[in-house]
This record gives C-alpha cells, sequence and structure tokens, in this order.
C-alpha cells in the first residue's frame, strides 16, 4: 500500500460518532468555509449542535503540512470549517458552557480587526 499524502483524523468530538458519522464530519468537500459565509459587516448566525476537531496531514500543502480544522454541524443541517484559533477559542467557550444548561442557542460569527496585523480581520464568535 503507498503512502497518502493527505490524512485526515478526528482528534475530537462533541459526541461518539458512528462509521458513517465519522466519515461525512472528516470530508470538508461538502462543507461550507466560515470566512467565505462571514461578511466583514454583518454577522453571520448558526445554532451549532456538534463539533469536531480534523488533525490533518497534508504533503502538498503550503507551508506547515500537519494543521487542524473545525467542523461545526449546524441544525439547519450544513457543515461548517475553520481553521480559525480565534474563532475556535470563543466558540469553545460558547459550547462547553452552553451545552450541558439544556438552554436555546445560537452563535453570531464575524470578523473584527487585527490588532497584531495592519488591514486583517480575524474570525470570532459571540453567543448571540
Amino acid at each position: 500500500m503507498s503512502e497518502k499524502n493527505y490524512v485526515v483524523n478526528i482528534a475530537e468530538c462533541s459526541r461518539e460518532l458512528t462509521a458513517r458519522e465519522r466519515i461525512y464530519m472528516k470530508d470538508t468537500t461538502n462543507a461550507i468555509k466560515l470566512d467565505d459565509v462571514v461578511a466583514d459587516e454583518k454577522p453571520f448566525n448558526i445554532k451549532p449542535v456538534d463539533y469536531a476537531i480534523l488533525s490533518v496531514h497534508n504533503e502538498k500543502a503550503q507551508g506547515d503540512k500537519d494543521y487542524e480544522q473545525f467542523i461545526i454541524l449546524a441544525e439547519d443541517g450544513n457543515k461548517y470549517y475553520t481553521g480559525s484559533h480565534s474563532f475556535w477559542d470563543a466558540f469553545c467557550d460558547i459550547w462547553f458552557e452552553m451545552h450541558d444548561s439544556g438552554e436555546e442557542y445560537t452563535i453570531d460569527i464575524y470578523k473584527l480587526d487585527s490588532k497584531n496585523y495592519k488591514g486583517k480581520k480575524f474570525l470570532t464568535c459571540s453567543i448571540a
């Protein structure tokens, strides 16, 4: 068997997944990139139902060949992904506080101006 140039594993997930669900979560070809749907001036709102952290090894990647992608499955049936750690830190703060509370919630996803990189924006989120 030849070595694979692209390998994806689930490093963490919000719940135990079936084999079919694991395959679905690892596939980003049918997922929506958050950077593409979040406008600079208007938040994008979703209700998260599951998440996964993907550990990716990509021999053809520019720069770091090992990286993470963060997947969110939303109540609307769409699967969203990003590599933004600033977003993921904010998302996890909300998820772990709210998930077991039983309260209904949604999150607003938006871009803010970076203090470290002039003219650049970063992805983050807040509870709606």
